[in-house]
Parts: C-alpha cells; sequence; structure tokens
C-alpha cells in the first residue's frame, strides 16, 4: 500500500529523527519516572554507605579488641571491665557536643509523622558513627537500626540537594530506610515491609514503587561488592506438624512476654538514668560499666552477639545457659541503650528471641521426646516472635526470618508465633519500642499519624459553618452554574422550609443527568440517604466515616435534629486542621525540651 507524503509517520529527511527522541522523552518525563529514577541512586549509595559501615564497625571491632566473645579470654579483667565505658564516655563527648539532635528509628517515625520529613544529615551520620563506637567497644547493641539511620541520612541528602517538596522527601526518606534494612539482612523484600509497617504506618501506591527499587539496588551492591551476609541459620522442619503447633502458641505467647519486657526494661534504664545527678557525657559511660562487669563473666553478652546466635540455633548452649543469656542481654541491652549509647533494637530483640526459643526447644524435647524438632528450630522461631512483639511488626519479622533462611519449612510456626506475640505484646503494653519515646513525648503515633490529636479536636472547632446550600426545586442547571463558579463538587440540599432532605455531588450529576436535562429538579437526583457528622463527635471518627464510604464531606447536623444543618466538614477540613494542631503541639514541644 503506498503511503502518502501527508503521513504523520513518515520522515521526509533524516533531520526529523530527534522528533522520535523528544516524543519518547515526553513520555517518560513524569514525576513518578524521576522519582523512581532517583530512588536508584538512592539504593545504590545506600548500599554503599551500608557497606562501608559494616566494614568500619569490623575494623573498630579489631581496634578496641571486642570481636568476638571468644578473644575475651585473652585481655586482663580491668580491660573487658572499662572497655565498654570508654567507648560510652566518647559517645557522651559526640553526643553533647555535636548532635543536637539525636533520631534513631524513633526519631524516624517522628520525623516522618510530625516535623515534614525533614531529617539532618550531618546529625544523621554522627549518630551512625557513634554506634560504631558504641558496638565495636562492647556495648549490647545492634548495627541494623543505624543502618536504617544511615540509608535516610542518605535520601535526606538525595532530597536536600534537589531541593524536593515535603512529599518527595518522605519518599526518600522511606527509600533510604528500606535500603538500610535490606542491605543489612540481604533481605529486600523485609526492607521494604518494615519501611511500611514502623516508619510509614501505612500502604500508599506512590511510596510502595521507589522504596521497592532502592531495596532492591542496595541489597544488590552490598551483597556483590561488600559481600555482607546475614547469620547463616541451618535448616529445620515440622516433626510432628499438629503437635508442635501447641508448642509454637505456647512459644508465642511467651516471645510476648518477653518483648514487652524488653521494652519496659529499656525505658524503666532511660528513666533511672534520667534522673541520675551526673554530667550527661559521663551516663553513657556509666552504662558502658554496667556492661563491662556482666560482659567479665558473660562475655557473650558484648556487642552484637551474631557468633552467639548462630551457637543458640546450632544447639550449642545447655538450657541453664540460655536462660542466663537471655535475662543478662535484656539488661545489658538496657544499659547501653538507656544511658545514651548508640546503637539499634533489632538485633538484641532476635538474640532475646534466640535465647529464648532454644531454653524453649530444650526443654520441649525433654517434656515430650520425639515429638519437638531440634531446640534450634524454636530458636529461629523466637527471634522472629521476640523481634514482631518488640517492633509490632509481624510481617518484617516473618520476611527477615523467611529470607535469611531462604527455607519455607518453618513458615507456618514462625506465622503463627509471631502474629501471637504481637497480639500477647500488644495486650500487655500498648506501645512497640519505637514509639513508647514518642508517646512520653506526648505523641500518640499510629498508622503514620499522630493520633490523640484527632482524638482531642471536635468536629465543630474544625467545620465550615457558612456552608453553600442549594434547594431541592432549583434545576441542574442552575447546579451547573454553582458548581462552576464556586469550583465546590458537592452541596447540602434543603427543602422549602429550609431543613436538610439530602446531598447532591458531581457524581449525581454525571450518573442522573442526561445530556439537555438542564430542567430536572435538583431535589430529582439528590443522594436523600444522607451520612452526617454531629458538632460533638471527634475528628478521628469522622475521618474514618469519610474513608469507609469513600465520600469527600458531610454535613454537620444538631444529635436532636438530624434535619438542621448547623455546617460542613470536608476531608481537607480535617487534614488542615490536623497539620495545624500539629505544628503547635511540635512548637511546645520544642520549648519544653
Amino acid at each position: 500500500m503506498e503511503v502518502g507524503p501527508e503521513s504523520r509517520y513518515r520522515f521526509h529527511n533524516i533531520t526529523e529523527y530527534h522528533k522520535i527522541t523528544e516524543h519518547i522523552a515526553r513520555r517518560f518525563d513524569t514525576e513518578s519516572a524521576r522519582v523512581n529514577s532517583i530512588a536508584v541512586i538512592i539504593g545504590i549509595l545506600t548500599g554503599l554507605v551500608i557497606g562501608v559501615y559494616d566494614r568500619a564497625l569490623r575494623y573498630s571491632s579489631v581496634l578496641f579488641g571486642m570481636q568476638g566473645s571468644a578473644q575475651m579470654h585473652d585481655f586482663p579483667h580491668y580491660y573487658i571491665v572499662f572497655m565498654p565505658a570508654l567507648g560510652g564516655l566518647l559517645v557522651g563527648a559526640i553526643s553533647y557536643f555535636l548532635i543536637k539532635h539525636h533520631y534513631g528509628v524513633e526519631g524516624l517515625i517522628e520525623t516522618v509523622t510530625l516535623r515534614g520529613a525533614r531529617v539532618n544529615p550531618f546529625y544523621a551520620f554522627l549518630e551512625v558513627f557513634t554506634s560504631i563506637i558504641t558496638i565495636s567497644s562492647g556495648g549490647s547493641l545492634g548495627k541494623e537500626a543505624p543502618g536504617v539511620l544511615a540509608g535516610s541520612g542518605v535520601g535526606a541528602l538525595v532530597g536536600r540537594a534537589l531541593k524536593s517538596s515535603e512529599r518527595q522527601l518522605r519518599i526518600f526518606l522511606g527509600c533510604g530506610a528500606s535500603g538500610g534494612i535490606a542491605a543489612a539482612f540481604n533481605a529486600p523484600l523485609a526492607g521494604v515491609v518494615f519501611v511500611v509497617e514502623v516508619i510509614y504506618g501505612e500502604l500508599e501506591t506512590k511510596t510502595f514503587i521507589p522504596i521497592v527499587i532502592s531495596s532492591v539496588f542496595a541489597t544488590l551492591v552490598s551483597t556483590t561488592v561488600f559481600g555482607i551476609k546475614p547469620i547463616q541459620i541451618s535448616s529445620y522442619q515440622l516433626v510432628s506438624p499438629y503437635q508442635e503447633l501447641v508448642l509454637y502458641l505456647v512459644l508465642g505467647l511467651l516471645a510476648g512476654l518477653v518483648s514487652t519486657v524488653l521494652i519496659r526494661a529499656l525505658y524503666f534504664t532511660k528513666e533511672i538514668f534520667s534522673k541520675i545527678r551526673i554530667h550527661p557525657i559521663f551516663k553513657p559511660a556509666l552504662g558502658g560499666l554496667g556492661v563491662g562487669l556482666i560482659g567479665l563473666f558473660y562475655p557473650e553478652i558484648l556487642g552484637m552477639g551474631y557468633s552467639v546466635i548462630t551457637d543458640a540455633l546450632n544447639n550449642q548452649f545447655p538450657f541453664n545457659l540460655l536462660l542466663i543469656l537471655l535475662v543478662l542481654k535484656i539488661v545489658a541491652f538496657s544499659l547501653s541503650l538507656g544511658s545514651g549509647g548508640s546503637g539499634g533494637t533489632i538485633v538484641p530483640s532476635l538474640f532475646a528471641g534466640a535465647m529464648l526459643g532454644g531454653a524453649y526447644g530444650t526443654a520441649a524435647n525433654m517434656l515430650f521426646p520425639g515429638i519437638p524438632a531440634e531446640a534450634g528450630a524454636y530458636a529461629m522461631v523466637g527471634m522472629g516472635a521476640v523481634f514482631a512483639g518488640t517492633a509490632r511488626a509481624p510481617l518484617t519479622a516473618i520476611l527477615i526470618l523467611f529470607e535469611i533462611t531462604r527455607d519455607y519449612n518453618l513458615i507456618l510456626p514462625l506465622m503463627f508465633a509471631c502474629v501471637l506475640s504481637n497480639v500477647m505484646s500488644n495486650a500487655l503494653y500498648p506501645e512497640s519500642i519505637f514509639t513508647e519515646g514518642l508517646r512520653q513525648k506526648g505523641f500518640k503515633i499510629r498508622k503514620g499519624r499522630e493520633v490523640d490529636i484527632m482524638v482531642s479536636m471536635l468536629v465543630k472547632d474544625a467545620m465550615v459553618k457558612h456552608v453553600q446550600t442549594v434547594s431541592e426545586d432549583k434545576n441542574v442547571g442552575t447546579l451547573i452554574a454553582l458548581m462552576q463558579a464556586s469550583r465546590h463538587a458537592g452541596f447540602p440540599v434543603l427543602d422549602s422550609k429550609g431543613k436538610l432532605s439530602g446531598i447532591v455531588t458531581l457524581s449525581d450529576l454525571r450518573g442522573k443527568v442526561k445530556y439537555g436535562e438542564v430542567d430536572r429538579k435538583i431535589g430529582d437526583i439528590a443522594s436523600r440517604e444522607v451520612e452526617v457528622a454531629y458538632p460533638d463527635e471527634s475528628l478521628d471518627v469522622v475521618l474514618n466515616r469519610l474513608a469507609v464510604r469513600d465520600i469527600g464531606r458531610l454535613p454537620v447536623v444538631d444529635r436532636e435534629d438530624r434535619t438542621k444543618l448547623l455546617g460542613l466538614i470536608t476531608r481537607s477540613d480535617v487534614v488542615n486542621s490536623y497539620n495545624k494542631k500539629v505544628v503547635e503541639k511540635v512548637r511546645d514541644s520544642n520549648e519544653r525540651q
């Protein structure tokens, strides 16, 4: 078939081919494409930073001489006691003179929820540096939370360089955080779910894709360039599926109890140190001294304890030693972090879970020989269950253990125990190890929002009192003109007596009016079954009602007379009131500090 010269697909000379590239560029020049491209960069940089952090931690552990519990016997007693104190003194000095704002996972949740996702990269990386000192000198903390903070610092740096909006900063911070977990554990799925469960508190499509991309690239860099490997765990499986599930049920409940003890012990220790009248520089040193005294007799609790976890998983410890290490790890962890040291809570939770599960599995094998699997299987499930209870992140716990083991055999008891631990710990104590500190500051964070604010604010304080209404006797043409003039997509409908009789929206107009039917009465197309709000209701109730019904506005009426219109409240009214209140509360919190 002959193509005419007028065809829009024909180029008359080769110079016109640049139009193809321009067309392709326009197609991909969208905000989502740009954000996803930046997520790749953040993932790569986060993988590099985590790799450098891992090497620095390894070298500094050799420098301090605390690279493993087996080597502790080669040092004099005073060295083991005072080395964690020296590390604490260094951390105390750096924190007091240089770090004006401390983050950690708790601080990141606060930043994302209340402070516009604005992280100061300088303070974030300084805190990562102090975690190296704390852990390598014997502090009983983990490296994964500092890894999250390092990734968030990368995201903040990139966002600041690009002068990004608040919404984009929130995405970039999540990209870095997911990359930090993914690179540290070689667990990209767990990194994504950790950000969704713990930091964001909710899943949004626009943020999900970039954090997945960042997590993948961070994992690729950390594993291929630096060869970071997680804890090595043997493969286990259920021996007696139905009978063992009962045993795992009890383990899940015990894990929830231990999770609660761990949270309470940490914040009890923090409270004690806040009341000790010594200079802040010396408080981490005092906590380090306590850790050193414990480590003198049980060096297994010093540092992160990856090798100790591995031994517990391989059934190397007797029952009584597992219980002793469980209790002492909680004490040492609380002293290290509660006194002002820097480090993470994830690995200590895994450590406590391994000791609990190992002891429980050992006891189960003694009481019911031939029924349970090896104690190491229970140690592995205990790791995930205690972490799920402390962080209130059961999905993250399940995925971390699954991605570490690459073994599906124990996925059912792992899921069962993690969920039960989460339920148990939540029943015993409503806050996670990350949100309890925020609660003590006066903030109550749930699903990415400060719910105390929403509960304390009433509809009458946020609603619009002077409402534009329409009469049910007017025609559709009047409604169209009013919508075009006011830019509003919905109006309360009043009857001839001025009483509320319904509500009419743009969707009613589109769905019920055919072309040319401008003379139809508004009353004929209005929705008569109207969802309403009352002036004395709290904003959290109204916001939930708007979400469940998937509507954008509610007429506010008198409780005694549902036809008496008092005002109108929309989603934007709720959000604007919430934001104003948050700003006031953050300002008051800063003034108190």
